[in-house]
């Protein structure tokens, strides 16, 4: 098997395509479970870190 980098974005999409749902989903191939993140809130922290720059990038 001759595996390659894809080229482009819709090269990617298309690799990603023939993967068998079965691989994709199956958490016997040593996956966890897909789980939520906690939703990111700005803290008082956040905005102290910049609060003394003159331009924040």
């Amino acid at each position: 098997m001759n595996i390659t980098e894809a080229d482009s974005i819709d090269e990617l999409i298309a690799d990603c395509a023939d993967i068998p749902p079965s691989v994709r989903q199956s958490p016997a191939q040593g996956f966890p479970p897909q789980r939520l993140a906690p939703a990111w809130e700005v803290t008082e922290g956040c905005h102290a870190q910049v609060k003394d720059l003159d331009e924040y990038v």
